[in-house]
């Protein structure tokens, strides 16, 4: 039988926080964390909040999606993504442990300190609204806001669904891809790398890829946002393997 819920989201400052929670409630090392189970316990979670018509941030959305993504790679035999995620997470909740044990001790030396402020400044000018403005531009930017205020609604169960069944797209496999096309000269610009028709989760892949090469030096991108692959980072292999 599922264990009842007994928090809210609104206790939590985002997802780190929610696992950091999960990984002491269920006693487990942070140095050596049952990631399967602690995946587990998180998704499930989210979806009973779900379930339950709680409001559940897109932030907390995007976590479940990853740590999906991750669960997917874990099952896959000796998969080197699988551990770098693995890895990755493990990092993040140790760097946010410590900041928050940080954060405690710094609030309680800032509650011994006396703070002195002075009062609130007089507002100096007319309190009536005076300016006008083209009546088109006014509802354009009504509609502006209405977009804004459905993109923040509360995602439907439909919604949640495909980021839980979306296909795995490896790192690895977004890195070979971005190298071909610069090869072959079809890709050229960064914003060809990303489409709306693809998955959150390729789009998620190709931009861990790009910073890869990035880092790796592979691939350059100017203030453009045109690509460019750096071709003399092999040369330098070679010569290396020569000396």
């Amino acid at each position: 039988m599922q264990e009842a819920l007994t928090f809210k989201l609104e206790d939590f400052e985002g997802p780190l926080d929610l696992l950091l929670y999960l990984v002491g409630k269920n006693k487990m090392n942070l140095y050596d964390i049952n990631i399967m189970e602690l995946i587990d316990q998180y998704t499930t979670a989210i979806r009973t909040l779900q379930q339950n018509r709680m409001d559940v941030s897109s932030e907390f959305i995007d976590m479940a999606a990853h740590l999906v993504q991750m669960k997917s790679a874990l099952l896959l035999p000796r998969s080197p993504e699988a551990e770098r995620m693995k890895a990755e997470l493990t990092g993040r909740l140790i760097e946010y442990s410590t900041c928050k044990e940080v954060a405690a001790q710094l609030g309680g030396r800032a509650r011994d300190l006396y703070t002195a402020v002075r009062e609130p400044m007089p507002l100096v000018g007319a309190a009536e609204y005076t300016r006008r403005h083209d009546p088109n531009l006014l509802v354009q930017a009504w509609f502006n806001l209405m977009g804004r205020s459905l993109r923040k609604r509360k995602p439907t169960q439909e919604r949640f669904e495909p980021l839980v069944t979306a296909p795995f797209v490896s790192v690895a496999s977004r890195v070979s891809h971005m190298l071909r096309g610069l090869l072959r000269g079809s890709l050229q610009k960064m914003n060809q790398l990303f489409s709306r028709e693809e998955s959150r989760s390729t789009n998620v892949a190709t931009f861990l890829a790009l910073l890869e090469l990035i880092r790796a030096g592979r691939v350059r991108v100017d203030e453009n946002g045109t690509l460019d692959l750096d071709r003399s980072h092999n040369r330098r292999k070679e010569d290396t393997a020569h000396e």
